[in-house]
């Protein structure tokens, strides 16, 4: 690998480790455009709760990992709310990096044992 790649890679790799650990903490709390489209048709409660109307977001259920460790944008056992979403936003970068990392090792080892 080249030395400009890597130094490529390792500031790619900080500004997204940013954004994640950083960044994360400011998104918006409202409903993103999926969230909206499945309200729409139904009334709601101060509380967000459905109280009429017809709309996908009554079929809505409870996810299969929501007892996962990084469910809800968080780490589970972590009580402040911008550490705990920084931290889970930080690991879930570390994971795709070393994936996609992995990834891309196993094909260059291919292609070099084609060659």
């Amino acid at each position: 690998m080249s030395r400009k790649l890597g130094w490529f890679l390792a500031g790619g790799l900080l500004v997204a480790l940013f954004l994640a650990a950083v960044v994360s903490n400011f998104a918006s709390g409202s409903p993103d455009g999926l969230d909206a489209t499945a309200r729409e048709g139904c009334t709601f409660d101060a509380a967000g709760e459905i109280t009429g109307g017809t709309c996908m977001a009554q079929r809505e259920q409870e996810h299969q990992a929501k007892d996962s460790p990084l469910a809800g944008y968080g780490i589970k056992g972590i009580d402040n709310p911008y550490l705990s979403t920084g931290l889970s936003g930080a690991a879930g970068v570390l994971v795709t990096f070393g994936i996609g990392a992995g990834g891309f090792w196993l094909v260059r080892r291919r292609e070099r044992k084609a060659a």
